[in-house]
């Protein structure tokens, strides 16, 4: 029987693709989004091309109308909180408007659930920035990246939080809002600490969704600015693998209600952000990319790698996608659709 889904920021890039995953298996499914994202009108055209314009309900609303937010939700059977503002540096410049999209926001996306007699299931995403820079971990330099000296399966759900910059404070106060409404509520909430996250669909810019913005701009030949020293560890997830917890959440909500997990690619998939993907990008792109150097940003941490041992132990779930293949199709989907980044 189809589950009715509610999709906050439906149209970007996460939750086209999960959008997209729910129709083709024939839920019903409310997309809310405000569309003010580059890449969100582009997303949401897709979907309409593929699955159709009355395929799903389409609402054009902003997660910081609290009564547009109840309203909308009241049928919802699973909501999926995607909806954000997603840069450290823009959080820094915008603290405010940062606080009532990230903190407000989610606050209103919780009430309506509150509110609704269906007690609907929400998973929330958050981030790994919740953790802060984690100086307290101690890191070692190797001749292409920065490692962890003593996490070898990368940092747990028990690293103790450490909000760092506006956005770290804003994501934070969501996430243990998302968690305390389970305590407090019973309502069945799931917090997914995401840490990279790349696809097909994602429309990335300089200061948000780095691998997609390094791959369209060498496309492109964008300039492209590396911030630090070019070894920064991340652990890469596709958009594809991520989908996949979240309906595996879905699916044990009984005994995963109230948890929450680090989510990202894990030891296995991780990569420094330009000493080693630069020359994988410069291989698949057949020529060098010149590239100009600033500054470390603020929050920026040399090393993150979840610790997806909880997720794997409780879902069942571990990625299906290398960084190779992954960034690859990544690739591959950017040069085929140059048109949609003039």
């Amino acid at each position: 029987m189809a589950r009715n889904y509610f999709i906050t920021g439906g149209a970007g890039f996460i939750g086209s693709n999960y959008v997209a995953r729910l129709l083709e298996r024939g839920e019903n499914v409310t997309v809310y989004d405000n569309l003010s994202r580059a890449g969100a009108p582009r997303n949401l055209k897709w979907l309409q091309e593929t699955f159709g314009e009355t395929s799903f309900r389409l609402v054009i609303g902003d997660v910081r109308d609290a009564a547009q937010v109840t309203a909308s939700a009241r049928e919802a059977d699973v909501i999926v909180h995607l909806a954000g503002q997603v840069a450290v540096t823009t959080s820094v410049i915008r603290p405010r408007e940062d606080f009532e999209i990230n903190a407000l926001g989610t606050f209103n996306v919780l009430e309506a659930a509150r509110l609704n007699e269906r007690k609907p299931i929400i998973l929330y995403a958050s981030t790994n920035k919740v953790y802060g820079g984690m100086e307290d971990v101690e890191v070692v330099e190797r001749e292409t990246r920065w490692e962890y000296k003593n996490l070898p399966f990368g940092a747990p759900e028990t690293q103790p939080l450490d909000f760092h910059s506006p956005y770290g404070c804003s994501k934070g106060t969501g996430d243990q809002y998302v968690r305390d409404y389970y305590r407090i509520y019973g309502i069945p909430t799931v917090v997914f600490r995401q840490s990279c996250i790349y696809g097909p669909r994602q429309f990335g810019v300089e200061d948000q969704g780095w691998v997609a913005w390094f791959v369209i701009a060498a496309v492109l030949g964008r300039p492209i600015t590396i911030y630090g020293d070019g070894k920064q560890i991340r652990d890469l997830l596709h958009v594809y693998d991520l989908c996949d917890a979240y309906d595996a959440a879905i699916a044990r909500i009984e005994t995963v209600k109230g948890e929450v997990f680090n989510l990202g690619g894990g030891p296995q998939n991780t990569m420094s952000i330009w000493t080693e993907f630069g020359p994988k990008l410069e291989k698949l792109l057949g020529r060098q990319i010149p590239v100009s150097w600033g500054d470390w940003r603020p929050g920026d941490q040399k090393v993150f790698v979840a610790d997806t041992r909880k997720a794997q132990q409780m879902l069942g779930w571990r990625p299906r996608f290398d960084v190779d293949s992954g960034v690859g199709q990544l690739f591959d989907w950017v040069t085929s659709n140059r048109h949609l980044f003039a």
